[in-house]
């Protein structure tokens, strides 16, 4: 991706942050760029394709911080932990960071849904690997690694809105790692 396109799409992150998608316009987006309309247009047809290219972003910076994450050389149990947490973290982080584009996301919550399905593959297949791992050194019980990980990240998915929308944010800042050990007693094996 060129660097001017990364640009155009920060610069409409912000704008579409500080006022929403819906009175951010192509000119708006344009002249906050110091970039003329035609350079624009050069990589962006309207402004929903590049609302749609800041959403790809957004949630590519996510699936970053989770590989992060899966390249520790913690046991797989620390190493759970710490992506149920990073997971939660950066998607928090990211509603955040976007201000008023924070409502277009729940309004919008079925494109960006549908614009999550690729890293939501991409994040399954870490889990997967570190319920492979956390079997093969015994710490987690031996069980269907794909359908449980499928299982963790659609129960660490259901988490997200509550957790954004602050309704358990202080309780599950208190109480995060005792909510990631109850995740955990379904497959962590007992340790006598």
């Amino acid at each position: 991706m060129s660097n001017t396109k990364k640009m155009l799409i920060e610069v409409a992150r912000q704008l579409f942050a500080k006022n929403g998608k819906k009175d951010v316009t192509m000119n708006d987006i344009a002249e906050a760029s110091k970039k003329g309309r035609r350079t624009l247009y050069t990589y962006f047809n309207n402004k929903e394709e590049i609302y749609k290219a800041v959403i790809d972003k957004e949630l590519d910076k996510i699936l970053e911080r989770m590989k992060l994450v899966s390249l520790q050389k913690n046991e797989p149990d620390v190493k759970l932990t710490n992506h149920i947490l990073t997971h939660l973290d950066a998607v928090k982080d990211t509603v955040n960071r976007n201000g008023s584009l924070r409502a277009d996301f729940f309004r919008d919550i079925f494109e960006v849904e549908r614009k999550r399905r690729k890293i939501d593959i991409q994040e399954i297949s870490l889990i997967r690997a570190i319920v492979a791992e956390g079997i093969e050194k015994n710490i987690f019980k031996k069980m269907d690694i794909d359908l449980s990980s499928i299982i963790i990240f659609y129960a660490i998915k259901g988490m997200e809105v509550p957790y954004i929308r602050q309704n358990i944010s202080s309780e599950f800042e208190k109480n995060k790692n005792s909510i990631v050990e109850f995740v955990f007693m379904g497959i962590k094996k007992k340790q006598f």
